[in-house]
């Protein structure tokens, strides 16, 4: 992927704020103020494409981006591609769902150091849906280099009483 690919519309509406725009999830939900709130945006050549500028307060120790906060970015991201790629086949959250999937696995490869003080790039792509399940495949890049990379693993939400 290339960071050109990263670059949405300029007045496009985030797939956070057109499907959930009332979930306080940390790393993307558009309601939790102290949250990441990642913007994510779907891009012409399938891809779902976003940007993301860390904080201060999310350094390693060592001057580079947290592993943790890289998992937590790559994972909400993944969550805008599913949610998307839902609504795109007509599969909407279930009665009593908010989302209508939810992350069941995340094999995350930190690839080389993600830079803590530059805008980063984040792509996403679902490789393999069906109803039950998704697949996505979801990357960060920065200065036309993959940082990090993850397979994310998706089911769909049924709410147990």
């Amino acid at each position: 992927m290339s960071e050109q690919a990263a670059s949405p519309a300029p007045a496009a509406t985030s797939l956070q704020d057109r499907y959930f725009p009332e979930l306080p999830c940390f790393g993307c939900g558009p309601s939790n103020q102290d949250g990441l709130r990642l913007k994510s945006f779907a891009a012409d050549d399938g891809l779902v494409v976003a940007r993301f500028t860390p904080w201060p307060q999310h350094n390693n120790g060592l001057g580079y981006l947290n592993g943790g906060i890289i998992a937590t970015v790559l994972d909400c991201h993944a969550a805008a591609a599913v949610t998307h790629e839902a609504h795109l086949r007509g599969w909407p959250p279930l009665p009593g769902a908010p989302l209508p999937y939810v992350t069941a696995g995340l094999d995350v490869r930190y690839l080389r150091p993600t830079p803590l003080d530059r805008t980063i790039a984040l792509w996403a792509r679902v490789t393999e849906a069906s109803e039950p399940e998704m697949t996505v495949e979801v990357g960060i890049e920065w200065d036309g280099k993959e940082r990090s990379r993850a397979e994310a693993h998706w089911k769909r939400w049924r709410p147990r009483p």
